[in-house]
């Protein structure tokens, strides 16, 4: 019976280093994360946790090191080459258009991956009940937990499969941050890796 080759991570981490401007930030981080799996990382404020989510992206100055995502190299790659490998990124300040309705601001996001479609406005109202109550209100007159809500779920629409939260639970209320985590949870279970 032969072996089973072991399945190409979905991230690769080796000595990543980062910089802003003359700034050294990140100084060797590796990190590994099998497809399905949620890794968080855990650290005091100024430890590297968002600067190494930006620096996958490649959104850091400089950066050095290496970084595969599903077993292609990016670390000399552009952001938009690098989304459109199926990852997605949720930055803290969330970035919800104002001016735009919720459903206005699930509608924007184009689909990274040809053949990989993000998940349709109904499972993103049956994922989010708050969202599909809301989806006529403009997105800076939601809650704090439904920003986040919609923050995530942008991204669900692009087909992204490797997604990056950062600090999604900040601020939030008990409530939310156990519903973020079913989000989670159940993000799993459908193959998502975060």
């Amino acid at each position: 019976m032969a072996a089973s080759s072991p399945a190409t991570p979905a991230l690769q981490i080796s000595k990543l280093e980062a910089w802003y401007g003359e700034s050294h930030v990140l100084h060797g981080v590796d990190v590994l994360v099998q497809p399905g799996e949620v890794v968080t990382l855990l650290g005091r404020n100024g430890a590297g946790r968002t600067t190494t989510l930006r620096a996958i992206m490649g959104l850091t100055g400089a950066r050095r090191g290496s970084v595969k995502i599903n077993g292609v190299e990016t670390i000399n790659m552009a952001t938009h080459r690098i989304a459109h490998l199926g990852v997605g990124y949720c930055p803290e300040e969330r970035g919800i258009f104002a001016s735009l309705s919720c459903e206005e601001n699930l509608l924007l996001p184009p689909v990274l991956k040809t053949g990989t479609p993000g998940m349709s406005i109904d499972e993103i109202y049956d994922m989010f009940p708050n969202l599909a109550e809301r989806r006529n209100s403009q997105g800076t007159r939601l809650s704090g937990g439904e920003q986040q809500m919609l923050a995530v779920a942008r991204i669900l629409r692009t087909g992204a499969k490797l997604l990056l939260l950062d600090e999604i639970s900040e601020g939030l209320a008990p409530v939310i941050v156990q519903a973020l985590a079913r989000m989670i949870t159940m993000l799993r279970t459908k193959g998502y890796t975060v």
